[in-house]
């Protein structure tokens, strides 16, 4: 019981939370910007380089062969072709790129917050626990 017990503190603990949400968060994000990589800012690059479509771009290494198939029965299975996708890789290399630069536009508005926060003045102390007493003891001498 004191497994069970201690495991459900453990993921009940409030880093765990935030933890698990800003996975979903970033996967959402991490989605939104392969879309506006794949759809919005590659077709324009493709155009501009001759009508070129990314993820189309690899180098075949061996051909595939189609299976071979006689009175209806297949006689030599399907060979698949062998390629480089270098045009997935690049596309992947922007989706990166994009993704580091929002994190670092977050993170760096995150520090100037944190710099706002440290230059507001504290507010003013108020008396020690020693001096309230002190008063206190006077006020009951009077």
């Amino acid at each position: 019981m004191g497994f069970v017990r201690d495991f459900k503190a453990f993921l009940m603990k409030g880093e765990i939370v935030n933890l698990a949400t800003a996975v979903i968060v970033g996967g959402a994000f991490g989605k939104i910007v392969t879309s506006f990589t794949n759809d919005v800012l590659m077709p324009p690059i493709g155009l501009l380089l001759g009508k070129v479509d990314f993820k189309n771009l690899k180098v075949v290494l061996q051909d595939g062969i189609p299976a071979v198939m006689e009175n209806g029965t297949e006689k030599a299975p399907a060979v698949a072709e062998v390629a480089l996708n270098y045009g997935a890789f690049i596309q992947t290399v922007f989706d990166f790129v994009i993704i580091g630069f929002c994190i670092f536009m977050v993170l760096k508005a995150y520090e100037k917050t944190k710099k706002k926060e440290e230059t507001v003045p504290a507010a003013p102390a108020g008396p020690t626990q020693e001096e309230l007493l002190t008063q206190i003891r006077d006020l009951l001498k009077k």
